[in-house]
């Protein structure tokens, strides 16, 4: 069975990523990029469907156990794990070199650090989500594993035999031995082979890799190791051909245990994409700003009334959801599911995360570019002509579309940075039409989204449920942090959309009534609208609130620092997709946030 959500660390390439268990166990795998099939799939059902373990042999043939400490090279995306055994103790490095024109690869090394130790390697690939067996036979000493258009390539240091359905090595390891193991993909019909990988000149470009990109951070502020490690998680999950970033690199984790909000997050989303650059950013990573801009420009090209909230991590729009029967989801939750019909939703508010994140890259010194500045223009005219549309929100509900709140707020924001732009000269537009859109936006916001009774914002025009988007009122600068519409707000959602330990649910869910999300059951505590409280808390003048509950969400990281999409506090268990763009953006941008305002709060001392 697949470990806990949180059992799990990444590694990649950049086009695709794999999670380790704390077993050493390789349960998820998509090949050759990160929407593809997975050939590795015991994250959503058993070893039948897919793995590749490494790990001690244990004495009575029972279970692998897990490592007893693991952890990244410094500060890399190089997994190290170690063993300590009654008979001594190894360390298996796994990686996922940068590609440089090459096929993807894998490579896993054994070393041994103290003692001898009897260590297995179990390789069981499985095609097309865990359904197909392949074909596996050698050539010129070489495992090959073919099934269609796919093939795997396993070159080995040692001998590999057939095992029920795995193929096997088992092998003695003592202090300073090594044994390597490097996985290569390759389309099956191509007449060459994938050159076999030199293990340790990988091992050292990955690492370079790694601390050249580390070495442009410009944060400094506290908490900087938590920072560090989710700037290059979000790196990780940055498609670096086409700068194009997935919400996360897996599909169908549950929402809650046994449940079915189980969804596919292999894909690029406007909004997701449009904070995570914002978090990138602000910690000086400009390169990538540039390579999402140039994305951006080819996936929405054309009409932007076809604009969608989300695309393929090529840009590609048609991304039809399914369901795979055969497998019975992680932890029983199914439907295990691919693709996203959320794809066809309206979401107003998305043109105002990407006009915002366009605006933040002025801001930050991307020179301004003309193809992105009609795409500016032609998305503003999109929200002139729809914000009053009712449309199907942040959260992608599929109970019928409303009058969300959050969705006006974006689109003023779409409409008050444009104002910006073109009061620097950045852009050419009619000023005054846009600040009486501006204007009329904010006025119906006040008086058709505010309950007077209650002193909040409510979730949409006439409701009385709440949102946690609506933490980010004082974030937006729709109104100032101190306005008692926005103190009133903070506090009712802290009242009725946190739990003892402080954590947010997006919304309120009963778990025996269709909600307005149109599904029945609960979820966990979303943790970037967690962090959402965090910055609200410290932006209406609560910093030592905000502090407290920011220690606690970071006390959630798993052993690697790594967060999920949500958590359940009853079960003290990450829930949903993992890892999650959104709470490793929030977790940034909240501490960015909090050091900007520690620093704006300190005396000037003279010299």
């Amino acid at each position: 069975m697949a470990g806990r959500i949180e059992d799990y660390a990444l590694i990649g390439d950049m086009q695709t990523a794999a999670l380790i268990c704390r077993d050493g166990s390789i349960d998820w795998l998509c090949l050759p990029r990160f929407d593809s099939p997975s050939v590795f799939t015991r994250l959503l059902g058993t070893g039948d469907h897919g793995y590749w373990q490494i790990g001690p042999v244990h004495p009575d043939g029972a279970q692998a156990p897990d490592a007893d400490r693991r952890g990244y090279r410094g500060d890399s995306l190089i997994l190290e794990s170690e063993w300590d055994t009654p008979t001594g103790t190894i360390r298996v490095i796994d990686l996922m070199p940068p590609r440089d024109g090459h096929s993807p690869q894998l490579i896993r090394i054994v070393e041994g650090i103290s003692g001898t130790v009897e260590v297995e390697s179990a390789w069981c690939p499985r095609f097309g989500y865990g359904k197909h067996r392949p074909w596996i036979y050698e050539h010129q000493g070489r495992t090959v594993a073919i099934d269609g258009p796919d093939a795997l390539w396993l070159d080995a240091t040692v001998d590999t035999v057939q095992k029920e359905d795995a193929l096997v090595s088992r092998f003695a390891v003592t202090a300073g031995d090594t044994v390597t193991f490097a996985l290569s993909w390759h389309s099956s019909h191509h007449h060459t082979t994938p050159e076999i990988p030199d293990t340790w000149a990988a091992l050292e470009a990955t690492e370079t890799f790694w601390r050249e990109w580390v070495a442009r951070c410009t944060y400094d502020g506290p908490y900087r190791d938590a920072v560090v490690r989710s700037l290059i998680t979000l790196k990780a999950m940055t498609y670096a051909p086409t700068g194009a970033i997935v919400a996360a690199v897996t599909t169908s984790l549950p929402e809650t245990i046994g449940g079915v909000r189980n969804w596919d997050y292999r894909y690029t989303w406007l909004r997701d994409a449009s904070i995570t650059l914002s978090a990138l950013l602000r910690t000086g990573y400009h390169q990538e700003a540039e390579a999402w801009r140039q994305w951006l420009q080819r996936a929405v090209a054309g009409n932007p009334d076809d604009i969608q909230i989300m695309y393929s991590i090529l840009g590609e729009r048609n991304l039809p959801e399914r369901e795979l029967p055969w497998l019975p989801g992680y932890e029983g939750s199914t439907p295990v599911r691919v693709g996203n019909d959320a794809a066809d939703q309206l979401q107003l508010d998305v043109p105002g995360e990407v006009i915002d994140t366009l605006y933040l890259a002025h801001v930050h010194g991307i020179a301004r570019c003309e193809r992105t500045a009609t795409l500016h223009l032609g998305l503003v005219d999109y929200l002139k002509r729809r914000w009053q549309e009712p449309d199907d929100g942040i959260w992608e509900v599929r109970g019928g579309r409303r009058h969300f709140v959050h969705s006006k707020i974006m689109a003023w924001v779409a409409v008050d940075r444009t104002v910006r732009l073109v009061e620097a000269g950045v852009l050419d537009a009619d000023l005054a039409e846009l600040a009486e859109l501006r204007d009329a936006i904010h006025a119906e916001v006040c008086q058709r989204g505010y309950d007077s009774e209650r002193n909040t914002f409510t979730q949409s025009y006439g409701s009385s449920e709440l949102d946690a988007a609506l933490l980010l009122l004082p974030r937006t600068g729709f109104l100032p942090p101190d306005d008692p519409r926005v103190v009133g707000t903070v506090a009712a959602v802290r009242r009725e959309l946190s739990t003892d330990y402080g954590l947010v649910h997006r919304y309120p869910t009963d778990g025996n009534q269709v909600g307005v999300d149109g599904l029945a059951g609960d979820e966990g505590s979303f943790l970037l609208c967690s962090f959402w409280m965090v910055d609200a808390l410290a932006l209406t003048g609560q910093p030592e609130e905000a502090r407290a509950l920011f220690e606690r969400l970071l006390a959630l990281c798993n052993d690697v620092g790594l967060l999920a999409e949500e958590y359940d506090v009853a079960s003290g268990r990450q829930l949903g997709n993992f890892p999650q763009a959104f709470s490793m953006i929030g977790l940034i941008e909240s501490a960015v946030l909090m050091s900007e305002l520690e620093r704006a709060a300190m005396p000037v001392i003279a010299a």
